[in-house]
């Protein structure tokens, strides 16, 4: 699923950029190279975030 259509995106970025460290939105962006645009991404972002590191936490 797209999460943020100005960068492409997508809950598996968000997926993999957790499994590599990232516990903050900025870091999901760096990940891949860009930044929040239009800013209508960033709940999602935040929502995909909580969740990916709560079920990495479950799965630990």
């Amino acid at each position: 699923m797209v999460i943020c259509s100005c960068n492409r995106l997508t809950h598996k970025d968000v997926e993999a950029a957790v499994e590599s460290g990232a516990t903050h939105p900025r870091e999901i962006y760096a990940s891949k190279g860009c930044k929040a645009q239009c800013g209508n991404c960033v709940p999602g972002v935040v929502c995909m975030l909580r969740e990916a590191r709560m079920k990495k936490m479950h799965i630990a």
